[in-house]
């Protein structure tokens, strides 16, 4: 079928027409906004339905229109298994961890509020410095996918996209804080349920043959089990999804702002379901859009699929995508400010007293500019998502096992997460997928066995693990032998 294309103003004006709309919840939010941790946590009273929805809409941004599919073209049933798992695992985790930390801090805000007082100050340095990486390049990675969207459909720019849309969120995420947040997420979530349920008949009744036949016939390769990239590529994106979203600061607020331990578990349950079906199927589609096309551009395969000459469906995917988008963004961005206000003593002496909340503000305008410029660039979205899982990554099992047993220290935490951080990066993939730091650079590629090289990503993820397990171990044989 033949596609057409948007004009840029055309595209431009769905933007800021959605936009606006949030602009003004905004504006009528932020006078609920009484102090500091209402603008962090809300009222501590949100209900089943609004926290499965925020829960849900902050997980699901742009990210799904590229990721999943782009994973499924390589990857095949497996990646998009493991990407779905990995995205809906972490809801299950704060299932356990939420209710335990809610009771040790009634009162908290963040996550980093538990790890200073488990770990000590230099631990809660370091985790600092890793959970706001992976925050702001996922604000990168959000970004860019709006813009490579409008850019695909109307040749618009991509700094143009870039800047209107930090634009949009901050005139009305500075203002409103986390309440608006999951205001706005009710939206957010009602739009993109029912724009990717459509999505779901409009392609699969376009299907000549039922899509898993089609796959089996023209992809047979990315469902076989024997096809390794299948188990590597599902367990790379488990590993990574999964322990990046437990470092998530926009999540621990909906933890603390349940109205109880019953909502809150409640509330993860239905949103890791949701999530769950949505990426699968996100994923899916890729399958299928190989299937059809095997020169199909892997970040583009959903849009292969969806793109007719119906400027209703064309219009529909850039209020899905600007949904998607702003639902993440401005968790983020709120995630990030509210790390700021907790901990910005930590950060800088100077940050403290009463303008603590305005002087977030001014940081999180220079990290905005940071994210447009970076955006403007074009960088491989999934690539992006890559880097930022393997920050959280190296710390996951360290923090996480060290809530349990407290024979784990801050000298034992520092080298392991440091160990952990250093190897996986040695072993991360380049942009080409091609080579990494240690392999192909530091040392040739002949040196390795083509295991090791063809897997990169799935060998950077395992050695951090496996780094801090060793650590672990080492340290706990080491005492128990004294």
């Amino acid at each position: 079928m033949e596609k057409i294309y948007l004009s840029v103003q055309s595209s431009l004006l769905v933007t800021i027409l959605v936009g606006f709309f949030f602009i003004g919840l905004g504006c009528i939010s932020s006078r609920k906004n009484k102090n500091n941790i209402n603008y962090i946590v809300g009222n501590r009273d949100e209900s089943t339905f609004s926290l499965t929805t925020s829960l849900a809409a902050s997980a699901l941004g742009a990210w799904i229109l590229f990721g999943p599919a782009s994973a499924a073209t390589w990857g095949g049933l497996g990646a998009v298994i493991g990407y779905a798992l990995g995205t809906a695992t972490p809801m299950l985790l704060l299932y356990n961890f939420g209710p335990k930390i809610r009771k040790e801090f009634p009162n908290g805000l963040t996550l980093t509020e538990f790890i200073k007082k488990r770990f000590g100050l230099s631990i809660l340095k370091i985790s600092l410095f890793l959970i706001l990486s992976y925050l702001i390049i996922f604000l990168i990675a959000e970004v860019t996918a709006i813009a490579f969207l409008l850019n695909f459909i109307s040749k618009t720019p991509l700094w143009v996209t870039a800047g209107i849309t930090l634009v949009i969120c901050l005139l009305y995420i500075l203002r409103g804080g986390f309440k608006l947040s999951i205001i706005t997420d009710k939206y957010q979530f009602t739009i993109i349920a029912v724009l990717i349920f459509a999505s779901v008949i409009l392609i699969l009744g376009d299907l000549e043959l039922n899509s898993f036949e089609l796959i089996k016939k023209k992809s047979p390769a990315l469902i076989n089990k024997e096809y390794l990239p299948n188990y590597t590529a599902g367990l790379t994106f488990f590993i990574a999804v999964a322990a990046t979203n437990l470092f998530h600061q926009g999540n621990w607020q909906r933890v603390f702002s349940a109205k109880n331990n019953l909502v809150l578990k409640k509330s993860l349950i239905f949103s890791s379901i949701i999530v769950f079906l949505i990426v699968f199927w996100m994923g899916y589609t890729g399958l299928i859009a190989f299937s059809l096309n095997p020169r199909v551009i892997p970040d583009l395969a959903f849009f292969d699929l969806v793109l007719t000459n119906n400027y209703l469906i064309i219009v529909s995917i850039i209020v899905c995508a600007l949904a998607l988008t702003l639902s993440t963004i401005d968790t983020l961005i709120n995630a990030i400010s509210s790390l700021i206000i907790v901990n910005g003593t930590e950060i800088n002496k100077s940050f403290s007293g009463k303008s603590l909340k305005s002087k977030s503000n001014y940081i999180i305008i220079l990290i905005s500019i940071l994210v447009f410029i970076l955006a403007s660039k074009g960088f491989s979205i999934l690539y992006l998502f890559l880097l930022a899982d393997l920050f959280c990554c190296a710390a996951v099992i360290t923090v996480f096992y060290g809530f349990f047993n407290k024979k784990i220290n801050t000298r034992l935490s520092y080298l392991s997460i440091m160990g952990a951080l250093i190897f996986g990066l040695l072993f991360f993939p380049s942009p080409d997928f091609q080579s990494s730091l240690l392999v192909g650079n530091l040392l040739p590629s002949e040196y390795f066995s083509s295991i090791v090289t063809t897997n990169l990503l799935f060998i950077s993820f395992s050695v951090a693990i496996i780094t801090q397990l060793i650590f672990i171990i080492f340290y706990s044989l080491r005492n128990s032998l004294r």
